[in-house]
């Protein structure tokens, strides 16, 4: 089984059409159109199994470039997660130039209160 990843797809794209899309080159397992939390809408791209590895290469070759609802559609083999997870977004100083060695080494220090 490979996972293909969807790229620049229209917002109105729903999982149908990817199925009518992708079912020419083989079977097809699950296909998952990420949503925004906060709105509900489509994020603009999806993740397609195919069951075949050889149908996953021959979707990559005939889909990647098609015009599909005025979009052209970037179609490759999903690159697994380096985390496992989504970002951090708690601040804590780690993917914005600093590394957690240099955060951690870093002995705490009371600051004064801005006011």
């Amino acid at each position: 089984m490979k996972s293909l990843f969807v790229g620049n797809l229209s917002f109105q794209t729903t999982e149908s059409e990817l199925r009518v899309l992708f079912e020419p080159f083989g079977q097809l397992g699950r296909i998952h159109v990420p949503t925004d939390r906060e709105n509900g809408r489509p994020r603009g791209f999806a993740f397609v199994e195919m069951m075949n590895d050889d149908a996953a290469k021959q979707a990559i070759a005939g889909l990647n470039g098609k015009v599909v609802s005025g979009r052209n559609i970037n179609v490759n083999e999903a690159r697994p997660r380096v985390n496992g997870g989504p970002p951090d977004r708690s601040g804590g100083g780690r993917g914005r130039g600093s590394s957690r060695d240099t955060y951690e080494k870093t002995p705490w220090q009371p600051r004064e209160p801005r006011w």
